[in-house]
């Protein structure tokens, strides 16, 4: 039976997590708004359109779930193929498609009197970039938060970044029939080198270290709850950054803003739904159910803006649909955390693997 704090998942900060997404957009957008200076110091330690400062939040938040990582559990991962299914087709086989019909429903249907031909079918590119990048980064931290298996969780992105290579390119020229796109292979390399190299040869080394000084006891009752403040930490810290940097488009723009989030909160909802509810049709495990959902839901931001801009240049609508997808992206994904935590009953069968 799962004690009241298991079913919460993050405690505390969960119970008022609206009150802490609230206070760190607010925060966020007056120091982006107001203090120009930080985001402008900020962006100089931007390369591949990955921000550095961001780039270390994040790596503090990964490195605790890559501790927890056995390394033999990652050869069981590989014998597991139902989650991995769940994930790849729902990434490549649902999500760009579903990201273009919202896209187009809403831009071109529903917006149509609201928004110029022009700039609409700039916002339709712009997410259907945004919807053939699966997450590489932050999906770490939204399986920590929902208790996911984090050998598991490392071979599912793993598995993704090895197809967005192939495969992201080809969707976007599908969908938007544009015949001289460039993938920003640097972008991907070094995201998958900060994000999963580092901490994971960094957990690796920590792990096989401490065990061996102090033994395992000490690793998993003393050392590991050293963390347990740390990724929620970084990840509201993280959203102050975001929304700084964002801080003077959300206040220019604020009636675009607002009509390009809802088809993205839109589409985010309805491809963990349907990934969610495949792994609980599948009798997955929740904590290989859960990430494979929140994989499918996230997005690889910094991909999607720096294509948009290399295909479109930097003043591009394009470009704005993008970076609105920073701006959904964590608090949108802490919904859906709350939800997968809130419905883990639902998985009565954890202790199974698929």
């Amino acid at each position: 039976m799962a004690t009241k704090r298991e079913v919460q998942g993050i405690g505390f900060f969960e119970r008022n997590l609206t009150i802490w997404v609230a206070a760190c957009i607010v925060v966020g957008v007056a120091i982006g708004y107001y203090l120009p200076k930080v985001p402008e110091t900020l962006d100089r330690f931007t390369y591949y359109e990955i921000s550095l400062p961001i780039a270390i939040l994040i790596w503090m938040m990964i490195y605790p779930m890559m501790l927890k990582i056995d390394f033999t559990s990652i050869v069981k991962a590989l014998k597991m193929p139902k989650g991995l299914t769940v994930t790849c087709v729902v990434n490549w086989l649902i999500k760009p498609f579903t990201m273009a019909f919202f896209a187009w429903l809403f831009f071109m249907v529903v917006f149509r009197d609201l928004i110029d031909p022009e700039t609409a079918r700039a916002y339709f590119a712009g997410a259907v970039i945004l919807g053939a990048a699966p997450c590489t980064a932050m999906v770490f931290v939204w399986s920590h938060l929902t208790k996911g298996n984090p050998a598991y969780t490392l071979v599912q992105v793993s598995v993704n970044n090895l197809i967005l290579l192939v495969a992201f390119a080809p969707i976007i020229v599908l969908l938007l029939g544009v015949s001289d796109l460039t993938v920003p292979y640097g972008t991907v390399f070094l995201s998958v080198f900060l994000f999963i190299v580092i901490p994971l040869v960094a957990g690796f080394a920590s792990r096989n270290l401490i065990i061996k000084n102090k033994g395992e006891a000490y690793f998993e009752n003393v050392f590991l709850k050293k963390f347990d403040g740390i990724t929620m930490g970084g990840l509201l810290l993280t959203l102050v950054l975001i929304f700084t940097f964002q801080g003077e488009v959300i206040i220019n723009n604020p009636i675009h803003i607002l009509l390009i989030a809802i088809p993205l909160t839109i589409q985010t909802f309805f491809v963990f739904s349907i990934a969610y509810g495949w792994g609980k049709a599948w009798k997955l495990p929740h904590d290989v159910a859960s990430p494979a959902a929140l994989i499918g839901a996230s997005n690889f931001f910094e991909l999607a803006v720096a294509v948009a801009i290399s295909v479109f240049g930097l003043r591009s609508p394009a470009v704005t649909a993008t970076v609105v997808g920073v701006l959904v992206e964590v608090p949108v994904m802490l919904a859906l955390v709350r939800i997968a935590n809130r419905t883990r009953h639902w998985f009565a069968w954890e202790t199974q693997r698929g």
